[in-house]
């Protein structure tokens, strides 16, 4: 890996999906105050709405489950109009 092509605060940083409370390891620069506890270590902690372990895309299911209800406000318009 080239010397010196990433930023200064280039560091690890987990991201925790709200949705279902999968946590993974990666580097990032995303700014976060908020640390937790992973593997034994402190680091600092981005928090997503939705990742790869609860998109329906790659977890195969067809429902969506989400904070806000959107998707269930949808389908309930929408089954309303299609009536």
């Amino acid at each position: 890996m080239k010397q010196g092509i990433h930023p200064d605060n280039y560091r690890p940083v987990v991201f925790k999906d709200m949705s279902n409370g999968d946590m993974f390891l990666s580097r990032s620069t995303a700014r976060s105050t908020d640390t937790v506890e992973f593997e034994g270590e402190t680091y600092p902690v981005i928090k997503l709405e939705i990742s790869s372990s609860s998109h329906p895309f790659y977890t195969g299911k067809s429902k969506l489950v989400d904070t806000a209800g959107r998707v269930d406000k949808f389908m309930s318009r929408y089954a309303r109009s299609r009536k």
